[in-house]
């Protein structure tokens, strides 16, 4: 039987971006990717990330998170999922701890300081983005990741121009459009996801600036799909388009599922990232749900 049977869950949201959060502080289990599939695969826990809480590692912090995609793989990052566990911790009566008004989350791609705004509200300190072509990573040396070249020869969006690229903990293409609208993700995100300057695969984004201050964007997540909203994606929109002059350092991301407030913070060169969250229900995963996944 699976060490997950049984435990317990909760399903919350962050702008419809849908995460699960369970917690395995104080045990040596570990989510293997079959399992993390199972778990996406049953209506009641489906997610676009799977938060998983871990005791600390670095001194000083208060959990360490493994992030895993629907199809069993992991990232580095999700912004939306770490405002959830920054609630869970906050006020869950069952994970909540007694300090309540920040949280020091760790992930692969390091510290992730959360700050509460108000009873559902955080700000995540995703921390600077890679901007160097082997940081974020890709294939080729580009001196400019402003622009780089990806094959953009697709029936299905015949205006595509070349991309910007930002890694924020994860690698990001940014796609300049007209209409962010305009574009059939479950069409084009495969092909441009996988595209070989992308060694580590890439979140594919179409990004309409409405105005320096306010932008429209819709995101084919690495190892999810189409999600409603993607928080690292908005941090990587914002930086990509200050870069580039269409935005300046602050701005409103608006994504199928709600706004983000995305500040690339000149002292310190930080993205902060702020939102809400909601707790949709808790339960535990039945042992069946693991048959398939020894």
């Amino acid at each position: 039987m699976s060490a997950l049977a049984n435990s317990r869950f909760l399903k919350m949201n962050g702008l419809g971006n849908e995460i699960t959060v369970l917690d395995l502080r104080g045990t040596s289990t570990r989510v293997t990717p079959a399992e993390a599939r199972a778990i996406a695969a049953d209506p009641r826990s489906r997610f676009d990330q799977l938060m998983v809480l871990h005791d600390p590692v670095t001194p000083g912090t208060d959990a360490y998170m493994r992030i895993y995609n629907t199809d069993g793989s992991e990232s580095g990052a999700c912004g939306n999922g770490t405002r959830c566990v920054a609630w869970a911790m906050a006020a869950d009566p069952v994970m909540s701890r007694p300090v309540t008004d920040g949280l020091v989350l760790e992930t692969k791609a390091g510290l992730l300081p959360v700050e509460r705004v108000s009873d559902t509200v955080f700000t995540v300190d995703m921390g600077p983005p890679r901007l160097a072509w082997n940081e974020i990573p890709l294939r080729d040396p580009y001196p400019d990741t402003r622009s780089i070249a990806v094959d953009t020869r697709l029936p299905d969006a015949p205006e595509l121009q070349n991309p910007s690229a930002v890694g924020m903990g994860n690698p990001h293409a940014i796609f300049w459009v007209a209409d962010a609208t305009a574009y059939d993700l479950a069409a084009v995100g495969p092909t441009l996801e996988h595209d070989p300057v992308f060694p580590e695969r890439a979140n594919i984004s179409f990004a309409q600036v409405l105005d320096p201050e306010h932008v429209l964007l819709r995101v084919w997540e690495r190892g999810a799909g189409a999600t409603r909203a993607c928080g690292s994606a908005a941090c990587a929109t914002l930086v990509a388009g200050a870069r580039k002059g269409l935005t300046g350092r602050k701005a409103t991301i608006s994504l199928p599922g709600g706004d983000l407030l995305i500040e690339w913070r000149e002292s310190d060169d930080h993205v902060l990232m702020t939102g809400p969250v909601e707790l949709e229900h808790e339960g535990t995963f039945p042992p069946a749900l693991f048959a398939g996944a020894a």
